[in-house]
């Protein structure tokens, strides 16, 4: 992440924290302006939680969502939510879409990988 960025956020499991109250536009225009690179993947984790509450299922199915997140990237945004409640307990269903958030524009160099060489003729 940028530098300047003061962003509030919660923990949320051992590597992500929760960013909150700001919408994904306003967030992309912030780290655009800053120079970097804001890139929606087409890759997705979803998984359910359960708990007493919706919100103890929720937090559940998202820890277990954010687990399912490929190491390679390092965001996520929030997709849905779906909660349905039971009888003493409530099953929580969580959809994540993953980010990338980077200085370079390429995945390729991100990774710490060379983008093939262009031969010219």
């Amino acid at each position: 992440m940028p530098d300047r960025f003061d962003l509030s956020r919660q923990p949320i499991g051992k590597e992500w924290s929760v960013v909150e109250e700001i919408p994904a536009l306003v967030f992309d225009a912030m780290v655009r302006q800053a120079g970097w690179h804001f890139m929606w993947l087409q890759e997705a984790c979803s998984r359910r939680g359960f708990g007493l509450t919706g919100e103890a299922a929720f937090h559940h199915a998202l820890s277990r969502a954010l687990k399912g997140v490929s190491m390679r990237f390092n965001a996520a945004e929030l997709d849905s939510v779906q909660i349905t409640k039971y009888p003493g307990f409530q099953i929580a269903n969580v959809r994540v879409q993953t980010l990338q958030i980077q200085r370079h524009a390429s995945l390729d160099i991100a990774a710490g990988q060379h983008p093939l060489p262009v031969v010219a003729r």
